[in-house]
């Protein structure tokens, strides 16, 4: 990672390779990144610090970058622990500092640094104020709820950089290289995706200003082809389809559902659909089906009935739908039952309470295995998904 993103603007973050779960519960095979920057002019501002994590390596960048300066000011955009884990400690290494953040972030401090004192050590700042640092000039941005709600961007209007906290963010350590579509989609689906309309109001802000780089808090600095990463932004925070294609999302128990599942892919396939994707909601990775169910346009749920309910790896995957607000999309049910079929039950009820769900029908309902007899009906529900 080249840590001057300008002449006057150095990357200070660090990459954690170790961590096994991002928040307690996002799987992140590639580790993830804590970016924190610098801005070097008549006065220096630090742009957020890490996770506690890897307070070591960052004191390390940061005293490189200074150089043997002190900062001024520390810029406080987003309170989650994984960014504001060293501010304290900063505090403490540089009495004179001020932190400058929303009023909202600032009232946070105390909740996680008790015994700090902050009278006289913080400055709230207010939509579009501005603040010099000398060539430089920083414009602070409201972004509530991209995704707590003190959450504010930074834009620099000399070297036309925006600091976009959360947004623009990708699971991932920097040292490993990859597509950013695949974990930047999963990273916006599983943290951002509930607060579509906060991105479009942030978006909009963006707009008006020239924008030649985008330095988030996880995941590269963007740089080129600006055009493409903000306009999957759009296409993601408006919840449009981004990928012609049907997602199939199983709960199998003894393996009759997964079997319908995969017999109606197949089905699927010969009627010439564009795309049809398939996960199994017992063993593959659960953020990953929140990604596909919003990526593509069409949804179908397979699950076994349980205990008069539904299979719990099928509840839980549509209870995640629902806490992102999952909606404007074509969903056909299949449940499987050997006495008392209950799951195409519950299942409608938890799709019902989302919105915008054109729920298809016939719903196919298999007795245990499915049988010859059952595939007219896997052939109609084929046919409604696709019209």
């Amino acid at each position: 990672m080249n840590k001057n993103i300008t002449p006057s603007i150095k990357y200070i973050g660090v990459d954690d390779t170790t961590l096994d779960l991002f928040e307690s519960q996002y799987i992140i095979p590639n580790g993830i990144s804590y970016n924190s920057y610098l801005i070097i002019d008549e006065k220096i501002a630090i742009m957020d610090t890490v996770d506690c994590r890897m307070s070591k390596d960052w004191w390390a960048n940061l005293e490189e970058a200074l150089n043997g300066r002190t900062p001024d000011y520390l810029i406080v955009q987003h309170m989650e622990p994984d960014h504001a884990g060293n501010i304290a400690t900063a505090m403490a290494k540089y009495p004179d500092m001020k932190v400058v953040a929303s009023t909202k972030a600032i009232a946070m401090l105390p909740q996680f640094f008790e015994g700090v004192d902050f009278n006289g050590r913080t400055i709230a700042v207010n939509e579009y104020e501005k603040l010099s640092l000398g060539t430089h000039t920083l414009q602070f941005i409201m972004a509530p709820m991209v995704h707590w709600p003190e959450v504010m961007v930074t834009y620099d209007h000399a070297d036309k950089v925006v600091f976009s906290a959360d947004g623009f963010g990708k699971f991932g350590a920097l040292s490993h290289d990859e597509d950013w579509a695949c974990e930047a989609r999963r990273y916006y689906f599983n943290i951002c995706g509930k607060y579509g309309i906060s991105v479009q109001s942030l978006l909009k802000k963006l707009a008006t200003l020239d924008v030649k780089c985008i330095c988030p808090l996880h995941g590269p600095i963007l740089s080129e082809n600006l055009e493409y990463y903000i306009g999957l932004y759009d296409t993601w925070s408006k919840y449009e389809v981004e990928t012609d294609g049907i997602f199939i999302a199983y709960a199998s128990i003894h393996g009759g559902t997964k079997a319908t599942a995969l017999k109606l892919a197949e089905i699927l396939k010969e009627k010439g659909a564009a795309k049809v994707a398939i996960t199994d909601l017992s063993r593959d990775d659960m953020a990953e089906a929140v990604e596909d169910a919003f990526r593509y346009g069409r949804l179908i749920v397979a699950a076994s009935s349980y205990d008069g309910d539904v299979f719990p790896p099928m509840y839980d995957f549509l209870h995640h739908l629902k806490l992102k607000a999952y909606q404007r999309r074509r969903v056909g049910i299949i449940e499987n039952g050997s006495w008392a079929p209950s799951a195409g039950r519950v299942m409608k009820e938890m799709l019902g309470k989302m919105k915008e769900l054109d729920i298809v029908e016939p719903t196919i309902t298999i007795r245990s295995t499915m049988k010859q007899s059952d595939l007219s009906a896997l052939e109609a529900l084929a046919d409604a998904i696709l019209k």
